[in-house]
């Protein structure tokens, strides 16, 4: 497939006007599988293309109804109901359990796990990934999600989300101990993880609460009032104490253990003239870290 580019800027950002619905992190494996060439030479996402540079894909980005979640049985299997209502259903998810599907016809999602459990949710919502849910966690985070079951509560849900009237609390184990109480540090996404940026990134807000401690670990009460991608993660290692396990955020691992421990505990969101809370029981390899942790 051809394409001409119509601005000057960056390869991936000029290939992403073309497929909008590609996703970013699609197009960026099209480019690490070295099938985007420009003007005849293999492209990298960062390189820069000119007006009227032709680009090249050996293959074409799945885009679309493609993209929705595949039932699985295996995937509901793993997770955990905490609450079900004819509008909506909260789960929670393990560790290491993907969200959403970043390809075409991928098992193993929260997504397609809830797509074999209730299949009305797997037609609902603005991404064809989202399969009802109206929120995500990292693939390393456990806890609590939300998907709804009809299209209203999912345009409800969703705009309770953007206006800041739901309340996320997390639990993380972390090296140190937080030397702020709070942080407001603007975020903005750089490759594989998100930095400070105080000019060009997004407003972002976390609150700390150091619940116990020992000489070289702390169990913190995260309270996330905005809901930018890795904010939590990002924000505890901006004020000294990064997630155990979250190397890439410069945590230490746990001995014996494998990932980082950071748990979406409690949710508290609108729905009609209700507020809902639920809270997700910590599943027993953070229980385990603590152990290990001395905490």
């Amino acid at each position: 497939m051809k394409v001409t580019a119509i601005e000057a800027g960056r390869a991936d950002k000029e290939l992403a006007r073309h497929y909008p619905e590609a996703g970013r992190r699609q197009l960026a494996e099209l480019f690490d599988e070295g099938c985007v060439r420009v003007n005849g030479k293999r492209a990298k996402k960062g390189d820069r293309v000119e007006v009227g540079d032709l680009m090249e894909l050996t293959r074409a980005p799945v885009t679309g109804e493609a993209f929705r979640p595949v039932p699985d049985a295996e995937a509901a299997e793993r997770l955990v109901v905490l609450l079900e209502r004819p509008e909506l259903i909260v789960v929670a998810k393990p560790a290491g359990m993907p969200t959403q599907p970043l390809k075409a016809g991928e098992l193993g999602t929260v997504a397609s796990g809830i797509a074999h459990r209730w299949p009305e949710c797997a037609a609902i919502g603005d991404d064809p990934r989202d399969g009802g849910l109206v929120h995500r966690l990292d693939i390393g985070t456990s806890g609590a999600l939300i998907a709804a079951r009809s299209l209203d509560a999912y345009r409800e849900l969703r705009e309770a989300f953007g206006t800041g009237r739901v309340d996320k609390v997390y639990l993380a184990i972390v090296d140190g101990r937080p030397v702020a109480r709070e942080c407001d540090a603007p975020l903005v996404q750089r490759g594989k993880k998100v930095a400070v940026d105080h000019t060009d990134g997004l407003a972002a807000h976390t609150a700390f609460s150091v619940d116990r401690a020992s000489a070289s670990h702390a169990l913190v009460h995260c309270h996330a009032r905005t809901g930018r991608m890795h904010q939590v993660r990002a924000h505890l290692a901006y004020v000294g104490a990064p997630i155990s396990g979250d190397t890439l955020y410069g945590g230490t691992t746990v001995s014996g253990t494998e990932g980082f421990f950071l748990h979406a505990a409690i949710v508290t969101f609108p729905l009609g003239t209700q507020q809902i809370k639920v809270e997700a029981p910590l599943p027993e390899r953070f229980t385990q870290a603590l152990a290990a942790c001395g905490l």
